[in-house]
């Protein structure tokens, strides 16, 4: 089987989980700049989460770009991805709704950390249904950010019960390590 179906599947999802985020966003009652300051919270995990599920969706598409064959096995994999990010939007909604408050900023990184674990597997799973040669093992090799990024969710998890915000900073930190894809795929390409 080619990837074609897996990858339109995937970006289907991808775009009705954001489209839910986006209708969480209560419109504010007044007209004015003080009517907006509440809704900073819910629009900035918003912001925060919009960029996780743009990183996710970009590099869902390069890995599906160096992937020749799939499996059943990919597919159950891909859907437990999927599952992670369709959970964004509760997470998002309920960080934001309390102000990150510990418990919901725990909960967010908790949702952070389980779509990275997710996404490692998608990736062994693709790398164990193809040989040595081909791109997803030259492009997808295990990266420090790879096997760092759940460390530091974990980290952040645990963090938010007594500093929220440090945590939030962490969690913004590794989208920043994650925003421009690997460009392995590219320049590895034949």
């Amino acid at each position: 089987m080619n990837s074609d179906r897996l990858e339109a599947f995937s970006d289907g999802v991808l775009a009705i989980i954001i489209t839910i985020m986006v209708l969480e966003l209560k419109v504010p009652e007044g007209d004015t700049l003080a009517s907006l300051q509440p809704l900073i919270p819910t629009f900035t995990t918003y912001v925060l989460s919009f960029v996780y599920l743009g990183i996710y969706w970009n590099n869902h598409h390069h890995l599906m770009h160096a992937t020749e064959k799939i499996n059943g096995a990919v597919l159950w994999v891909n859907l437990h991805l999927l599952f992670w990010l369709s959970l964004f939007p509760f997470a998002t909604g309920y960080m934001g709704e309390n102000h990150f408050e510990p418990l919901p900023t725990a909960l967010y990184g908790f949702v952070l950390l389980m779509a990275s674990l997710a996404w490692n597997i998608l990736l062994f799973a693709l790398r164990k249904n193809h040989s040595q040669d081909t791109l997803v093992h030259q492009a997808y090799m295990a990266t420090r950010k790879s096997l760092l990024s759940p460390i530091l969710y974990a980290m952040a998890t645990i963090l938010s019960f007594f500093h929220p915000l440090v945590a939030v900073a962490i969690y913004l930190l590794v989208a920043i390590l994650w925003f421009i894809p690997s460009k392995k795929v590219e320049t590895t390409a034949v």
